[in-house]
């Protein structure tokens, strides 16, 4: 038998945060989130994103025991922008029974259809930078720490409740190179020169300080029909800066502003924090802290995190100017590879980045979706 018992306290909410580390407790591949933050975005005070979203969290205990979790979020934002009536589901986690899978979906389905919604997608979190997608391939793979990790028994379990699938995304490991083809930097000038562009430089802070909410507003605009995307609230857009201040590096962003100081391409890579947040366990002390600074200031691996390019110069060779220029400013480290993260299939305009190195595609998640009965 398996009860079901909604999150309500902070011992619950503590208990919901660390289930996943003890599931995974043996797991080399798994990289869990850092512990306080992940509580705080369960935190309403914390969150700006529960202004825009109904939340609901579950644990499943069998005698006394949790065996699973899961979290139901109905991103207001989202439904209005596609004037539907969805339910994500988000931090499922469970052990290999299908009586505890079951009963984790029937609750939040149960609360969805209490709310009006009519259909569940997922795994997908509050927006698009937070963890979404189950991975369906590469579970060998060390997962980046921006992702989340699963067993490879998850899609059965999901897809035997019903589920079918709504979108896919790859993932890439790019071995990273710190000279490219020539006609990167001839084909960068030439369209530089054409549009009266130029390739910004400056420290984060200036550049979060005079162009912090220009470039939110441009990842709005090029992510807005992209799947499961919502533009980010000027609250969201704070606590993002916050959350990456740490990881933020001048040499690993790029930013091409157009005749009038607008920007219209941003490119974001961070180093892979991933086998350091993995070796402390999500906990920054005693020593996660070190270990943690020491992969941001002597990055081997990096992730790709964002891209965006305004609508009017897409498909006119900015992706390139971006992808050089960051080569070029990185050159410093000794970088290995880089991890994509997160194209979905059918954007052939972030994979064609790749294109020209040597690339695995290694990786596949999957977003599902099932009408509500």
């Amino acid at each position: 038998m398996v009860d079901i018992e909604e999150v309500k306290t902070r011992k619950q909410l503590k208990e919901f945060v660390k289930f996943p580390n003890k599931l995974y407790k043996d797991c080399e591949y798994y990289v869990p989130m850092l512990f306080n933050d992940e509580v705080n975005n369960f935190v309403p005070s914390k969150n700006p994103a529960f202004e825009e979203c109904d939340v609901v969290m579950y644990l499943a205990k069998r005698n006394d025991e949790i065996v699973g979790r899961i979290c139901g979020i109905i991103q207001h934002s989202y439904n209005k922008k596609l004037n539907c009536k969805k339910v994500r589901f988000s931090r499922f986690d469970s052990i290999n029974d299908q009586e505890v899978a079951n009963a984790l979906f029937d609750k939040v389905s149960e609360w969805a259809k209490s709310k009006g919604m009519t259909e569940i997608i997922g795994p997908l979190g509050f927006n698009d930078l937070d963890r979404e997608g189950l991975l369906i391939e590469g579970f060998d793979r060390l997962s980046t720490y921006e992702t989340q990790y699963n067993y490879d028994y998850y899609p059965k379990l999901i897809e035997n409740y019903g589920f079918t699938k709504d979108a896919d995304w790859v993932e890439y490991r790019v071995k990273w190179t710190n000279k490219l083809d020539e006609r990167y930097e001839k084909i960068g000038k030439r369209v530089l020169d054409k549009y009266n562009l130029r390739v910004l430089k400056l420290g984060k802070r200036k550049l979060i300080k005079k162009y912090g909410d220009e470039i939110f507003d441009l990842i709005d605009e090029g992510y807005k029909d992209l799947y499961g995307t919502v533009p980010y609230s000027p609250k969201t857009r704070k606590l993002i800066l916050k959350n990456f201040d740490l990881a933020l590096n001048p040499r690993l962003i790029c930013t091409i502003v157009d005749a009038n100081d607008k920007p219209v391409a941003f490119a974001l890579i961070l180093p892979s924090m991933a086998e350091a947040i993995r070796d402390s366990r999500g906990k920054l002390l005693p020593f996660g802290m070190f270990k943690i600074l020491h992969s941001i200031r002597h990055p081997k691996v990096v992730d790709f995190a964002l891209v965006s390019v305004a609508t009017e110069y897409q498909n006119k060779g900015l992706n390139a100017i971006l992808f050089y220029e960051l080569v070029n400013s990185m050159s410093v480290y000794k970088i290995e590879a880089c991890e994509t993260n997160l194209n979905l299939e059918d954007n052939l305009a972030v994979q064609n980045m790749w294109h020209n190195l040597e690339r695995e595609q290694h990786k596949r998640r999957r977003s599902y979706i099932k009408t509500i009965e």
